[in-house]
C-alpha cells in the first residue's frame, strides 16, 4: 500500500472506533458535563436547551454532536474536495452527494448512519485505490524496462550518464545483468538477451558481432560493446513507454458512454431527489419523512461503480496484455479486437517466417542428395542472392574458396562456376534449355533451382518460405471463434494456393501489387456485417496502406520495427501469429467483464433508487447500493488483472 492509502486505512480505523465509543456512549447513562462558558445561540434546539437556544448552565452536552468527531476524522477530505469542486464550477459530482446526503442525516437526527455512510465510503475508495494501484503495478512492470544508466566509454573511460546525453554514433558497454539502454549494433562480445519485457517470452535471444540490440531487453551472460544507432527518444524503449502510457487517452465506446452517462446522470438524481423531499412533503407535510428518503435517494444514486470499474478493466485489459508483449494503443482497439468477424493476412513475415530455406531435394538418378546441395551451393558461393545463401546454409559449415573458380552471373538464368575444375550450372529451366541440359521439370511449390555438371543434370533443390511453426494453430484457433480467415499476398499464386491450404485458410488472393492490396480490403469490408470488425495483420513496414485502412491494424513481425508502431493499432513484439489469438481473447474477457458491471450496477441501483423513494431502503441499504455495489465491480474488474498467457 502506498502511503497515502496507510494513512486513509489509519483514519478508516479511528473513525470507526470512535463511531464504536459514541454508540456505546449514546446508549448509556453516562452524560458528559457541559461548562459553563459554552453558549451556542444559533444551534438547533435540543434536549438540555432552553426557548431560546441557550444552553442551561450545569446541563449536559447530548451525545449526539460526539458523532462530528468521527465524521470530520472520516469525511473531512470529501468535504473539503466537493467545496473546492463548486468553486471550479463542478457541482453534481459523488462527493457532492455525499456531503449532502451525510449532512443532511446529521440534522435529521440520522448521527450514527451520516458516519456510517461516510465511513463505509472511504472504505470503498481506499478498495478502489488499491485496485487500480494494483493495475497500474502490472504496468509499472512494463514500465521499467527504461534503464537508469547508460554506460558509455569517452576520451578512454567508461562514464555513467543518463541515455538520453547518449548521442548516436557512441559506444556503450552492457555487463551482464544489465538493460540494454539504447537501441545499437553489437562491436564487441556475444551474449544471451532476454527479451521477456518487449515480447512476453521468456526464450532467450543470442547476439553477436553485428547483432541488433533493442534498448529494454536484458543482457544475460557476456560483456557486450554496441555502437548506439538510435537516440533515446527514438529507441524502442521510448516508444513502447510513450505507446502504453498514451494507450488510456484513446477511450473505448463503453468508457465514452459512461462519460456521458455521469455527465447527466448526476444532476438528474440530484433533482429528482429535491422533487422527492418538495412535492409529496407540500400534499403530506410530512417534511421530516420525505427529505430523509431523499437523501437516502442521493446515496444510492452515486455512480461510483460505474465511473471507476469500467475504465480499471480496460486499464487492466491493457496493463495485461502488455505484460504478454501484446500492445494495444486504447481501449477502443480492445474493443475493436472483441467485436473481430475477418481477419486479413499479410504471407510473408507474418504467416511465413521470411526466410527462404531449403525444402526439398530432389537427385537425378545415381546422384546423392549431398553431392547436388554441394554442388549448387558451391556454385552460388559467391551470390548475396537470398536464395543462394539458404543453399549455403543448409550445406553447412565452411567451404574451401579455392575450389570455386571461374563465376559467372547468367542475368535472369542463374550460374555458372569452376567448382574442382568441373563446370557446374544451377539456375532456373531457363537455364538447362539454354545449354540443352535434359532435364526433368519440377512441380513442387516455391523456386526451383536445376544443377547440372559438365553436360549432365543432377537434380534439383526447392527453396521456399517456410510456414510459421505458429501459424497452423492461431489459424485453427480464430476459425473455432467463427472468425473468418483471408490471406493477400503478391506472391504467386501457386504459392499463395499452396500456403492457404496447409493453414486452412478460408480464401486467398494472390499476385497483388500494395494497391491491389488496398482495393481487396475495400471489397472485404463491404462484405462483413454492419457491426463486424476487419483485422489486417501485417509485417508494418510495406503494409502501411492496408493497416490503415483496416479496422483495426494489427503489426506482426514488429520487433523494434518504427512503422510498425507508427501505423498500427496493435502491436504484437514477437512474431507470433498465436499473440493474435491470445489478444481477442483478453479483448473479450474485457469487454465481457465491463457488460457485466453495467448490467450489474444498473440493475441494483435502479432497484435501490425505487426502494428508497418509497421508504422501503434505509440509509444501511444506501450504503450498499453505493459503496458495496462498487466493490464488487472493482473486484470483478481486477479480473483482467490475472489474464495469463
Amino acid at each position: 500500500m502506498t502511503k497515502k492509502q496507510k494513512r486513509t486505512l489509519v483514519r478508516i480505523i479511528v473513525a470507526a472506533a470512535l463511531l464504536i465509543a459514541v454508540v456505546v456512549l449514546d446508549h448509556s447513562t453516562v452524560r458528559l458535563w457541559l461548562p459553563e462558558w459554552l453558549n451556542l445561540p444559533f444551534a438547533p434546539r435540543l434536549p438540555g436547551q432552553d426557548a431560546s437556544g441557550n444552553f442551561v448552565t450545569g446541563d449536559y452536552l447530548p451525545t449526539r454532536w460526539l458523532y462530528l468527531i468521527p465524521y470530520l476524522i472520516i469525511g473531512w477530505d470529501i468535504l473539503w474536495k466537493a467545496i473546492r469542486n463548486i468553486g471550479h464550477g463542478q457541482v453534481f459530482d459523488e462527493n457532492f452527494l455525499m456531503c449532502v446526503a451525510t449532512v443532511g442525516a446529521f440534522f435529521l437526527g440520522e448521527t450514527s448512519e451520516a458516519v456510517g455512510v461516510m465511513l463505509f465510503y472511504q472504505v470503498g475508495e481506499l478498495f478502489q485505490s488499491y485496485a487500480v494501484g494494483k493495475s497500474r503495478k502490472s504496468i509499472a512492470q512494463l514500465m521499467d524496462i527504461r534503464p537508469d544508466t547508460a554506460s558509455v566509454e569517452r576520451g578512454g573511460e567508461i562514464l555513467e550518464v543518463d541515455p538520453e546525453e547518449v548521442a548516436v554514433g557512441e559506444t556503450i558497454v552492457i555487463r551482464p545483468g544489465e538493460k540494454v539502454p539504447l537501441d545499437g549494433v553489437v562491436i564487441e562480445g556475444a551474449s544471451s538477451l532476454n527479451t521477456a519485457a518487449l515480447t512476453g517470452e521468456s526464450a532467450p535471444r543470442d547476439v553477436a558481432v553485428g547483432g541488433e540490440l533493442l534498448s529494454g531487453c536484458v543482457n544475460i551472460t557476456g560483456l557486450l560493446k554496441a555502437r548506439v544507432t538510435k537516440e533515446f527518444g527514438q529507441s524502442t524503449v521510448a516508444k513502447i513507454l510513450d505507446l502504453v502510457e498514451n494507450a488510456a487517452s484513446k477511450k473505448a465506446r463503453a468508457e465514452n458512454f459512461i462519460t456521458r452517462f455521469a455527465k447527466y446522470y448526476t444532476p438528474a438524481v440530484v433533482f429528482a431527489a429535491l422533487a422527492l423531499a418538495v412535492i409529496p412533503s407540500l400534499v403530506t407535510g410530512e417534511w421530516g419523512v420525505w427529505v430523509h428518503r431523499a437523501l437516502t435517494f442521493l446515496v444510492i444514486s452515486c455512480p461510483c461503480a460505474l465511473v471507476i470499474s469500467i475504465p480499471l478493466s480496460f486499464f487492466g485489459g491493457i496493463g495485461g496484455a502488455s505484460a504478454q508483449g501484446i500492445l494495444v494503443k486504447g481501449g477502443n482497439y480492445l474493443e475493436l479486437l472483441a467485436k473481430t468477424e475477418t481477419v486479413v493476412f499479410d504471407k510473408t513475415g507474418t504467416l511465413t517466417q521470411g526466410v527462404f530455406e531449403v525444402s526439398a531435394l530432389i537427385p537425378a538418378g545415381g546422384v546423392t542428395e549431398r553431392e547436388l546441395l554441394e554442388a549448387a551451393a558451391l556454385a552460388e558461393r559467391h551470390s548475396g542472392h537470398p536464395i543462394a545463401q539458404s543453399l549455403r546454409r543448409a550445406l553447412g559449415g565452411e567451404t574451401d574458396p579455392g575450389r570455386v573458380t571461374d563465376v559467372q552471373e547468367i542475368p535472369g538464368h542463374g550460374v555458372s562456376a569452376l567448382v574442382d575444375g568441373k563446370r557446374v550450372l544451377a539456375g532456373s529451366e531457363k537455364l538447362m534449355k539454354r545449354e540443352n541440359i535434359d532435364f526433368q521439370p519440377c512441380n513442387q511449390v516455391g523456386t526451383v533451382v536445376h544443377v547440372a555438371r559438365e553436360g549432365r543434370y543432377l537434380g534439383c533443390a526447392v527453396i521456399a518460405d517456410q510456414i510459421k511453426p505458429t501459424a497452423p494453430g492461431a489459424i485453427a484457433a480464430l476459425k473455432s471463434r467463427g472468425i473468418r480467415t483471408v490471406m493477400l499476398t503478391g506472391d504467386s499464386e501457386a504459392v499463395g494456393q499452396a500456403v492457404a491450404a496447409r493453414l486452412g485458410l478460408d480464401e486467398v488472393h494472390a499476385q497483388l501489387l500494395p494497391a491491389d492490396k488496398v482495393s481487396r480490403l475495400e471489397d472485404l469490408l463491404a462484405r462483413k456485417s454492419e457491426k463486424g470488425v476487419l483485422a489486417y495483420v501485417g509485417d508494418g513496414v510495406n503494409d502501411a496502406p492496408v493497416l490503415s485502412r483496416a479496422d483495426v491494424g494489427i503489426a506482426m513481425g514488429a520487433m523494434g520495427s518504427d512503422a510498425a508502431i507508427e501505423a498500427a493499432d496493435v502491436v504484437l513484439m514477437d512474431d507470433d501469429p498465436a499473440k493474435l489469438v491470445r489478444a481477442m481473447d483478453v479483448a473479450r474477457k474485457c469487454l465481457g467483464i465491463v457488460r457485466q458491471n453495467i448490467v450489474f450496477a444498473l440493475g441494483v441501483k435502479g432497484l435501490c433508487l425505487i426502494l428508497g423513494a418509497f421508504g422501503m431502503a434505509s440509509m444501511w441499504e444506501a450504503v450498499f447500493a453505493d459503496v458495496g455495489v462498487a466493490v464488487i465491480a472493482i473486484l470483478n474488474a481486477t479480473r483482467m488483472l490475472k489474464t495469463k498467457e
